[in-house]
């Protein structure tokens, strides 16, 4: 049986564990802390504009798995905030267990506290990964989804220092890259003004922390939108990775959207510029901690990789999410997962690996970001389904659709019908 290991327990590599699982494989899933999903236990936010159109393609194309799971662990759905309709949110506070309990229920063997420090090659193969225990896990082909964010260095040289986010690095230890250690020259990301790194563009407030008159909106429509007076705003529009909310509502106005905590949609604000806002006066960080100060820096180690997320130099390495490069959200992280876990498996077969078609979004998202990122201009900028220079061009492409059968159309006309429910 074909033996499947990769490194990262966030939503791509839950993805590709799942979609290698079901091709047959035995799989081994490696996560640095001691729960599954990473910033997506901070994260929440799913189908907003363009994403919607991606997730109907990949349930489409047989994938969608971890989006049942969490259809059913939704807060509110069908919401708009400044700039972004119909999204959904669901509850972060029950999301990495329903994962776990899924996850574990199809047989994949998941080790937590697994914090991957080296690899054994032999010419252009890994042979094993090892953890900082000394545990070795041998595969016949490895998949990376370790990300790109922290570790604490790069938080305190490219930000405003480590911010205590979920990512917990100093009791787990910061991030190691698989393709790194397998001696691939990675990737960095940059900001507009050509620094390394952008910051993550996000926060979580206590709710109980708040005024109860924004507590009782925030659960009863999902999301509040504060006008913040002139002399207290801060611009941290040009920081963000997450580009889709760059967008001047999210500089004149606190957007809180209710996703079990109240997710501030900024990457970080003054908590004693926040306490003079009404109804924030005893507001309180929950994610990261010290968000009156800062936030993860993110985009520090993308792997080569061609367009079936096979990464360049090592014969059996694959990779997803962040690290398949400058791809913002979870929705991107999860079809990148699932390709990845497709393909991995596929490669052991002896098989070529699948190139999903540019005229599918997801497709076209991955080749047109592996373009990008051979420019200096495109490392500078951030791509995601929902916003900013994708989201653009999804729409000039006439792909940006919510229309269920028109999505399943394009897909079934691209030959990608169910493609990742067939065994390899």
């Amino acid at each position: 049986m074909t033996k499947v290991v990769i490194a990262g327990g966030g939503w791509s590599g839950c993805a590709a564990a799942i979609e290698a699982k079901k091709m047959g494989a035995e799989v081994t899933l490696l996560e640095r802390t001691d729960m599954l999903l990473g910033t997506g236990l901070v994260g929440g936010i799913m189908r907003n504009n363009g994403r919607y159109t991606a997730t109907e393609e990949m349930i489409a194309m047989g994938g969608g798995e971890l989006f049942e799971v969490i259809e059913k662990n939704l807060r509110h759905k069908n919401i708009e905030f400044p700039g972004h309709a119909h999204a959904d949110l669901y509850d972060v506070a029950t999301i990495s267990g329903e994962v776990t309990k899924y996850i574990r229920s199809l047989g994949i063997q998941v080790c937590l506290q697994a914090r991957i420090t080296k690899l054994e090659k032999d010419g252009g193969r890994i042979l094993h990964l090892e953890d900082a225990d000394g545990t070795i896990y041998e595969g016949d082909v490895f998949i990376d989804t370790t990300g790109t964010a922290g570790p604490m260095n790069n938080c305190t040289k490219y930000g405003n220092g480590c911010a205590m986010c979920v990512l917990r690095c100093p009791s787990f230890g910061g991030r190691v890259s698989v393709a790194g250690l397998a001696g691939v020259e990675e990737m960095q990301g940059k900001k507009g003004d050509g620094s390394i790194g952008s910051m993550s563009g996000s926060c979580k407030i206590l709710k109980e922390s708040l005024a109860p008159e924004i507590v009782k909106e925030l659960d009863e429509k999902g999301v509040v939108v504060c006008p913040i007076p002139q002399e207290l705003r801060e611009d941290h529009l040009g920081i963000k990775c997450c580009q889709q909310y760059a967008l001047p509502q999210f500089r004149d106005n606190v957007v809180l959207l209710d996703t079990g905590h109240a997710k501030l949609m900024t990457p970080f604000y003054r908590l004693e510029t926040l306490h003079q806002i009404p109804g924030f006066e005893n507001a309180r960080y929950e994610d990261p901690y010290s968000g009156g100060k800062g936030n993860s820096m993110r985009y520090f180690a993308m792997a080569p990789r061609s367009n079936a997320l096979k990464v360049e130099g090592v014969d059996n390495l694959f990779c997803a999410g962040e690290k398949a490069g400058l791809l913002v959200g979870h929705t991107e992280a999860i079809v990148t997962g699932v390709l990845a876990g497709y393909n991995a498996v596929l490669y052991c077969e002896g098989k070529e690996p699948l190139t999903l078609p540019e005229s599918t979004v997801i497709g076209d998202a991955i080749a047109f970001v592996k373009k990008e990122m051979e420019t200096e201009e495109g490392r500078s900028r951030k791509y995601t389904f929902s916003g900013s220079v994708y989201f653009e061009r999804m729409k000039e492409m006439g792909r940006y659709s919510t229309d269920t059968a028109e999505i399943r159309g394009w897909v079934d006309e691209a030959g990608m019908t169910d493609i990742f429910n067939a065994k390899a």
